[in-house]
């Protein structure tokens, strides 16, 4: 192939690679949707699960507190009289998240407790005590006013009643926190999720990994009160991205706090890669590649073995055979046995042609030959005539007729004899067309010297003939007018001056005046010649006294014209 395999949009492995690319093209867009839609759907039943996990905490420790108001209204009855402390001490120990259990009398004293309880003399006037005495079945608070527990807890109080004097007092239960807090191994939890304590201002108050929790919204607490909990994203403070939920379990007090990790597409592709964007991505680049090294291997290659194959046929060689292709695939031997085909009918056809071109020039010079042998014989009847006639002006007539046909019958003999039967070799036509001429002349004993100098020039039959015919009148004139009785010097000179060439015929008599103005027949059919190369003809006086006959007009220069080189300006002419 010519220039480089990707040069060019059009060639075959582009167009293979980009067919494959677009069949392929919408099934790696299908599984990069299926790759998207499925972490969407995975956020989305994260975000639920952690949502759903935080309010089911917050169901649980509500549950927890809501078991506190019973055991407290099942303990109430007895919670006064012998062995109180050891009974509630005993409770204590065997519910898991109570702290201590605590009996209230009217006015804030302690009748008696499992555990170790805090002075408060103005216990009485705290909130929580006050609601219990105005009728309130559960008050559940961490303001309690003094600390009832060494880790961060809550109170759940139910009134004690008496019937004689209504209200008696206030049973209390010590909730720890973390024992409302969910377990970060409970299967309903995601994976790697931490928990946290909140209260309504949005302070933590305990956590599993405080680094995973961050600053709450400005808005958590209110959309958390009325939702029932809060699904937001955010990074916590080792800037890794999270999703967390909030769901209240006390009030408006008090929140759980849940955190899990969301990682991107990208990170969930990493634990997913059979089933993410990079399945469908490689499987993409490896058709790519695979259509590529197939399409070098079994088409590029073998389309370039007979692409050369080609170019041999095309330079003449034509002997060559594709043998290597026997190792291709069968289109492509198929396509080899075609094109050694052509070439075995290029060979047969090309030495019938051979054979024809040579009937051809056979016949041709044949054709040539009679034509010469034809207008000999015409030269010899005028000759025969032109010694039978008596008046001299009829036997000069005579005489030049003859001389013309001579003229044309050397150019017929030229075209069989040369190489070529188009062309020929005006140097050695003009020599000898010259010395037939002055040798025809030889009979009145004078002797003319010749000089001839002929750049080279191929020229054809149609343009030689009237340059023949002009060069006859030329030396004719010579002949009659400035040798007769005496010789003298003849010079015969063929030069091409680029774009014009001229032919230029000088004798060194004494021409008369009248000689370079006449009328007469030879002028005439000079200044046709001239015009019949589209050329034109002068004769005019020369340095040593004589005449000078011109023939100049354009170099030909068709297509079928060959100029050859040489140290005198070669010229080649269709």
């Amino acid at each position: 192939m010519n220039g480089a395999p990707w040069g060019s949009l059009t060639t075959i492995r582009v167009r293979l690679t980009a067919a494959l690319a677009g069949a392929l093209l919408p099934v790696m867009i299908l599984g990069v949707l299926q790759s998207a839609i499925a972490f969407r759907r995975e956020a989305v039943q994260l975000r639920e699960e952690l949502a759903a996990a935080s309010e089911r905490s917050a169901a649980t420790a509500r549950a927890r507190m809501e078991a506190a108001d019973i055991l407290l209204e099942t303990l109430a009855p007895g919670s006064v009289g012998f062995n109180c402390a050891q009974r509630l001490a005993e409770v204590t120990q065997r519910i898991p998240g109570y702290h201590n259990l605590i009996r209230f009398d009217r006015i804030g004293r302690v009748a008696c407790a499992g555990g170790t309880v805090p002075a408060d003399p103005a216990r009485q006037t705290r909130p929580w005590f006050k609601r219990l005495a105005k009728g309130d079945s559960l008050v559940i608070t961490r303001e309690a006013g003094a600390t009832y527990a060494d880790v961060p807890a809550l109170l759940a109080a139910v009134p004690a009643h008496d019937a004689r004097v209504g209200f008696d007092g206030a049973l209390v239960a010590v909730i720890t926190l973390e024992s409302l807090a969910p377990r970060t191994a409970d299967r309903s939890l995601p994976e790697d999720a931490e928990v946290a304590l909140a209260d309504g201002e949005g302070k933590y108050i305990n956590a599993t990994d405080k680094e995973a929790f961050p600053v709450l919204p400005a808005d958590w607490r209110a959309q958390a009160l009325k939702q029932g909990s809060l699904v937001w994203y955010a990074r916590d403070e080792r800037g890794e991205r999270r999703v967390y939920s909030a769901a209240p379990l006390v009030g408006d007090e008090l929140f759980v706090v849940l955190s899990a990790r969301s990682g991107g597409i990208f990170t969930w592709a990493t634990l997913n890669p059979l089933t993410s964007i990079v399945f469908p991505i490689l499987t993409f680049i490896l058709a790519l590649v695979a259509v590529s090294v197939v399409t070098e291997r079994v088409v590029i290659r073998w389309i370039a073995y007979l692409q050369r194959i080609a170019a041999l046929y095309a330079r003449g060689r034509l002997s060559v055979r594709p043998v290597q292709a026997d190792q291709a695939p069968v289109e492509i031997r198929d396509l080899a046995e075609t094109l050694e085909d052509m070439a075995d009918a290029i060979v047969g056809r090309d030495a019938s042609l051979r054979d024809s071109l040579a009937q051809k020039d056979d016949l041709m010079r044949e054709i040539h030959h009679r034509v010469k042998n034809n207008l000999q014989v015409i030269s010899s009847l005028l000759n025969m005539q032109q010694r039978a006639l008596t008046d001299p002006a009829a036997r000069a007539a005579m005489s030049d007729t003859r001389q013309r046909i001579t003229a044309l019958a050397l150019i017929y003999r030229a075209l069989y004899q040369g190489p070529d039967l188009k062309r020929v070799d005006l140097r050695a036509f003009l020599e000898e067309l010259t010395a037939q001429l002055i040798a025809a002349d030889g009979s009145h004993g004078a002797q003319v010297r010749t000089d001839i100098h002929v750049d080279d020039l191929v020229i054809d039959p149609d343009r030689l003939a009237p340059l023949a015919l002009f060069a006859v009148e030329a030396v004719t004139n010579a002949q009659k007018h400035a040798f007769a009785g005496r010789g003298g010097s003849l010079t015969v000179n063929f030069i091409v001056r680029g774009e014009e060439a001229e032919l230029e015929i000088s004798d060194d008599g004494k021409a008369p005046e009248d000689a370079l103005v006449s009328s007469g027949v030879g002028r005439t059919l000079m200044t046709a010649f001239g015009r019949q190369l589209r050329g034109r003809s002068e004769v005019v006086r020369n340095e040593a006294g004589g005449v000078t006959a011109r023939l100049i007009f354009p170099t030909p220069t068709d297509e079928a014209s060959t100029r050859r080189g040489g140290a005198r300006g070669n010229q080649a002419a269709a």
